[in-house]
């Protein structure tokens, strides 16, 4: 039996980062559910902003430019842990106003 993916959202405290932080937890939990072991908010210093699936790191502030809009993260998430899952409107790409 597979376990499930535990999450860890890696936040800075003192640049008050932690509502950022609770509100990407919140939709991922709202999206995977019950497919999650946990979702844990880790504060930290620094200006640190990391997310990592079982130790794996799949979004880092300072590498990739910043913090992940929800879709970015829920696609990054799923690509990992779950590549044949839909995401539904997450899947399509984002578009310009027209």
């Amino acid at each position: 039996m597979k376990s499930l993916p535990a999450i860890t959202i890696h936040y800075c405290s003192q640049c008050n980062w932690l509502l950022r932080a609770g509100w990407m937890a919140q939709e991922l939990l709202n999206t995977f559910s019950t497919e999650l072991a946990s979702v844990t908010l880790l504060p930290g210093t620094g200006g640190i902003y990391q997310i990592t699936v079982d130790g794996m790191l799949i979004w880092d502030r300072k590498t990739d430019g910043g913090f992940p809009d929800a879709a970015e993260l829920k696609r990054r998430l799923r690509d990992h842990c779950f590549p044949d899952r839909p995401l539904g409107h997450s899947d399509k790409p984002a578009t310009g106003h027209e």
